[in-house]
């Protein structure tokens, strides 16, 4: 069965052609960089590669041009689009009506959309790549997996908000949790690396970032919270801000709800702080000297090793932290950043470790670290992929 993964992020689109039950990856590729002059695309087989930097301004105009990849009577990997069986995609926020993954059909759709306040960077993206597959891909399965579903064990002392009882019984305001596949995907690879599920952190570092409490496998913390605009800092969101700020902005400055949205959202974060929403960016400016991007990386960490201590008190112990995603699995000078000064908790990497570069699951701690510091990287498509296949035939 040949099914095709979409994951739509915030800027970014990543696809998958897959055979399953095989686990065989026909041709994989991205698009980084949406909305900017300098976007790129990319497609990988086993004998051959392509890649191409073009404006890609939406969501939509990427999928369309990753289908024309995928057809391309050259250099493409399928002859017809009925080849394919199902189409997986990433959807981010579920909700309380969908914890488990589910057959795409207009009602489904409709929640999606009725969602969109709720994770306005991804359901809109999320459903567009849904609407663009179901043209394109007409005769598929169009299956949504769910990033809120890892979550749904986490117990009511940590998904409840101290606000008022019926918020949560009628209006479901509680915690969710996001990036559920990655979290899910990489915990399980490290419990069977180590031989051991009790205690691990799991750190998912890219345009959005969040954090993970797993404790013998099952999820009972998270940094994302009813959206995924909480918690870590992020590309272009603030993460964490006390809520006054908000009211502030609207009484005092004279902003609207929707502009102190936009703000929160799309002006803030690692933008906000040094102009710049990619850290690759941030950290060649670092390098040369640029104050503001060498503290937004400083307070990044600094959030981050913040919720290290808190989940180890969760878990009441730490037996590993798993780095995956972009910028989790690529960038050592983060690695590195996050790690020092955690020797309290027993975290010390080695730096030569931390410098390699490997698919691989792999060590970066110190010989005397007494926590497990690993890199995994994530493999969101395949978990997609095994989820939409599980769904089908059973």
């Amino acid at each position: 069965m040949k099914i095709l993964i979409i994951n739509s992020g915030s800027s970014s689109i990543k696809y998958q052609l897959m055979v399953m039950p095989e686990n065989e990856v026909i041709c994989s590729g991205m698009i980084d960089r949406i909305g900017l002059e300098t976007s790129n695309i990319t497609l990988k087989t086993a004998t051959a590669s392509r890649e191409e930097t073009l404006p890609i301004p939406n969501h939509k105009v990427g999928l369309q041009k990753v289908a024309n990849m995928l057809l391309d009577p050259e250099k493409g990997v399928i002859k017809s689009t009925s080849e394919i069986a199902a189409v997986g995609h990433r959807v981010v926020h579920g909700g309380s009506d969908f914890s488990a993954t589910v057959k795409i059909d207009e009602k489904v759709k409709d929640k999606i959309k009725q969602l969109f306040e709720l994770a306005p960077l991804h359901n809109p993206a999320n459903l567009e790549g849904i609407n663009v597959a179901e043209e394109i891909f007409s005769s598929a399965e169009q299956i949504a997996v769910f990033d809120t579903a890892f979550h749904q064990t986490m117990p009511e002392v940590a998904y409840k908000y101290a606000i008022p009882n019926y918020l949560l019984t009628e209006n479901k305001v509680r915690v969710y949790g996001f990036h559920g596949t990655s979290h899910k995907y990489v915990s399980e690879k490290a419990i069977n690396y180590l031989k051991d599920n009790s205690k691990i952190i799991t750190i998912h570092l890219g345009n959005g970032c969040s954090m993970a409490a797993v404790k013998d496998g099952k999820c009972i913390d998270t940094s994302m919270g009813f959206s995924p605009s909480n918690g870590l800092i992020m590309g272009t969101r603030a993460g964490d801000i006390d809520q006054s700020v908000i009211f502030y902005m609207i009484k005092n400055l004279g902003y609207t709800p929707d502009e102190v949205n936009a703000v929160l959202l799309k002006q803030s974060g690692m933008l906000g702080l040094t102009g710049y929403s990619d850290l690759r960016d941030i950290e060649a400016e670092a390098e040369k000297g640029n104050k503001d991007c060498l503290l937004a990386l400083q307070m990044n960490a600094y959030r981050i090793r913040k919720t290290i201590g808190a989940y180890a008190a969760t878990l009441n112990g730490l037996n590993a932290i798993v780095f995956t995603a972009g910028i989790g699995e690529n960038s050592s000078y983060m690695r590195n950043l996050i790690c020092t000064d955690m020797d309290y908790f027993g975290i010390e990497i080695d730096v030569e470790k931390n410098k390699i570069r490997s698919k691989e699951v792999r060590e970066i701690n110190s010989e005397n670290s007494i926590v497990k510091v690993l890199v995994v990287p994530t493999d969101e498509e395949y978990e997609i992929a095994n989820q939409v296949f599980q769904l089908l035939n059973n």
